[in-house]
Formats: structure tokens, C-alpha cells, sequence
């Protein structure tokens, strides 16, 4: 008897689960929720064993958050053939990746940099990297099969879209006071961030024609600009281009190539990025002591005059524009061949734009 209340009350307490989860992803998905991955070390780390591939066949790119919104990964591979890797991580520097890379001896690729002032030259936003980093040279058989088993539920399952729908996500958007001391949640858009399979991240179609979404983000990055932490300077500046120089001098050792690239930013946020960071002081220095070469979106037409609807990342449309024109820079400028496809760039534009729903 008790036997079969025992497994009546299983039978019960699975069928209410089920109830509530399918309920939920119902409710998700008529409330305008969307499929998307969780950009957490196991999928960074995905991409990270990708690393290794040939410099004929692949290119990484690092970076903060601007790069993964404005590298259109098929535009980039149908334009040049080759694979982007994308280890680019949003809020954070991206000196420690540099570092990883240039200490692993098995990389001898192409890799290029996205250069974010206020984030590369600065000590913030580090805490992340070395997780992700850490958590790539630690990674268990058992860590590995659970990427395997997650990933295609993720791929079909909105309710499992961390970022915008798990319980902590749902509880910073209560708009509770902070306490004093404590930082603000950050509370951007569902249709701001979401991140593909591939680790770009793009804007929904929803987020690029809302206004007031747009404001929502603006009004974080007046938040964030209000921080006191004064811009990198003197020896220390001095120890940052060091070992930067050094990260890139090890990667060239063993046959492979760095370059930096300055995506595109507007308003007052490329404005204060001006005047807090000289270029001649920052990027042109980075140049220089490293001797590498570099892409500054400003000095060229396709990309300068792009418009970020948030101020510092462009939208799926922009993105296909600032692909095509960085690729074109690569080649005509900075020496670099690609594999070249059948379609013409004009072609790939418009089906790309059709892909992202314009």
C-alpha cells in the first residue's frame, strides 16, 4: 500500500512539474521571450578550443562587448572563408585572453583585439576572465558532457535563458532600493543581449525600433560614466603597454599575428572616450611599442558613419556594414588574404539583413 501512494505521489509531483515548466515557457513565449544562450565559461570555453585551428582557416577575436555585437560572424565567414572565433567578453578586459593566448604555446594563429579604453586600460573587469579562463584548463570529462547534453536544450527551451529569465534576473528587475555601498543592477533589455550559439550578441529587431529601450541603456551609461576611477597613467600605463607588448612579441615567435581594431562608438559616449583617452596617448602608443598594425573605425568611411542605437554597440544592420568594411581594410590595407567565396559582398548584405529580420 504504501508502495503505491509512494509512487502516486512521484507520478503527482512530476506531472505538477512538468505543468509548471511547460506553463512557463508558454507564458515566456507570449510575453515576447526568446531562445537564447547563457554566454557562461562553458560556452566561452567551446569557442577557446576552437583556438587552435589553422591561421588559413580561422581568426580569433577578443575583446569587451563591442566586438560581439559588431562582428557579424556569416558575414565574416561567407566574405573571407575562414572561421571567427569569437572570445570576446562583455564588461571585461581583454588583457587576460591576450595573456592566455600568448602563454599557450599551441596557439600560432591570427587574433584580433578589440580595444575598449575605459576596459582594456584598466585594472577593472577582470574577475570574469580569470573564471572563464580558470575554468577552461580545469574542465572535467563530466563539465564537458554537460556543455554537450545543455547546449540543445538551450537551443529550443526560452525558460533557459539565463541572462533575461532566471530567478535572479527576474528578482534585479523588482526595482528594489539598493542599499548604500551596494552596486545597481543593471538593468538592460531583454531585446538588448541576446547571444548566439556562436557568442555574437545582437540586437532584436524590437530593441532596434524601441526608442525607449534604447534610452533604458543610455541611462545606464550615463551611470557608468559618473565612476571616478581616473583613467590609466603613468607607470602604470607604462607596465600595461609592457606586457601587452610582450603577450604579442610571444605570439609572433611562434608564426602567428596580432592586430587591434577600434569599434565604432557615438554621442556623448564616444565623446568622453575622446577626452578621457587621447587616441595619441592610447591607441596610437598601443601601435607603436607594440608594432603591430590597427583599424581605428574613424578613419574610415563606411564605418564612421554608423550610427550605435545605444551609443556604444551597432545594430544587426550595422554590424553587416562594419564587418564588410573591416574585411575590406584587412585586405587592401593591412596585407591580409582570405579564401575567397562566390558572393559578392552587395548580395551577402541583403540576404544577411533578411537573416536579421530588416
Amino acid at each position: 500500500m504504501r508502495t503505491n501512494v509512494s509512487g502516486k505521489s512521484a507520478i503527482l509531483a512530476v506531472v505538477i512539474v512538468l505543468i509548471f515548466f511547460v506553463s512557463l515557457e508558454l507564458y515566456l513565449r507570449h510575453a515576447g521571450g526568446f531562445v537564447g544562450y547563457d554566454d557562461g565559461p562553458e560556452l566561452w570555453a567551446h569557442s577557446r578550443d576552437m583556438a587552435y585551428e589553422p591561421s588559413d582557416k580561422a581568426v580569433v577575436f577578443t575583446g569587451s562587448s563591442r566586438i560581439k555585437y559588431d562582428l557579424d560572424i556569416p558575414t565574416w565567414e561567407k566574405l573571407t572563408g575562414t572561421h571567427a572565433v569569437q572570445l570576446a567578453m562583455v564588461a571585461s578586459s581583454p588583457r587576460l585572453f591576450l595573456t592566455d593566448l600568448a602563454n599557450d604555446p599551441n596557439f600560432k594563429g591570427k587574433l584580433i583585439v578589440d580595444v575598449t579604453e575605459v576596459l582594456f586600460f584598466s585594472h577593472r573587469g577582470t574577475s570574469y576572465p580569470e573564471q572563464f579562463v580558470s575554468y577552461y584548463h580545469k574542465r572535467t570529462p563530466a563539465q564537458k558532457a554537460s556543455f554537450v547534453l545543455d547546449k540543445p536544450l538551450e537551443a529550443h527551451l526560452v525558460f533557459l535563458n539565463e541572462g533575461h529569465y532566471a530567478i535572479n534576473a527576474l528578482l534585479g528587475r523588482l526595482h528594489v532600493k539598493d542599499r548604500p555601498g551596494v552596486y545597481p543592477f543593471l538593468d538592460f533589455p531583454s531585446g538588448f543581449d541576446r547571444t548566439m550559439y556562436n557568442r555574437q550578441c545582437m540586437m532584436t529587431p524590437e530593441f532596434v525600433a524601441d526608442t525607449n529601450q534604447q534610452n533604458q541603456v543610455k541611462a545606464i551609461w550615463g551611470l557608468l560614466k559618473n565612476d571616478p576611477t581616473p583613467p590609466m597613467n603613468g607607470k602604470d600605463l607604462d607596465s600595461t603597454m609592457l606586457s601587452v607588448k610582450n603577450d604579442v612579441n610571444k605570439i609572433r615567435a611562434r608564426g602567428g599575428d596580432v592586430l587591434f581594431v577600434r569599434t565604432p562608438s557615438t554621442g556623448f559616449f564616444w565623446g568622453a572616450e575622446q577626452h578621457l583617452f587621447p587616441r595619441k596617448l592610447y591607441w596610437d602608443r598601443l601601435l607603436t611599442e607594440t608594432g603591430c598594425k590597427g583599424i581605428f573605425f574613424s578613419d574610415y568611411p563606411d564605418m564612421a558613419k554608423l550610427d550605435c542605437p545605444e551609443l556604444s554597440h551597432l545594430s544587426p544592420a550595422g554590424a553587416i556594414v562594419y564587418t564588410r568594411s573591416l574585411v575590406q581594410a584587412l585586405e587592401k590595407e593591412k596585407g591580409w588574404a582570405f579564401n575567397q567565396p562566390s558572393q559578392t559582398a552587395s548580395n551577402l548584405t541583403n540576404q544577411n539583413l533578411s537573416r536579421h529580420g530588416f
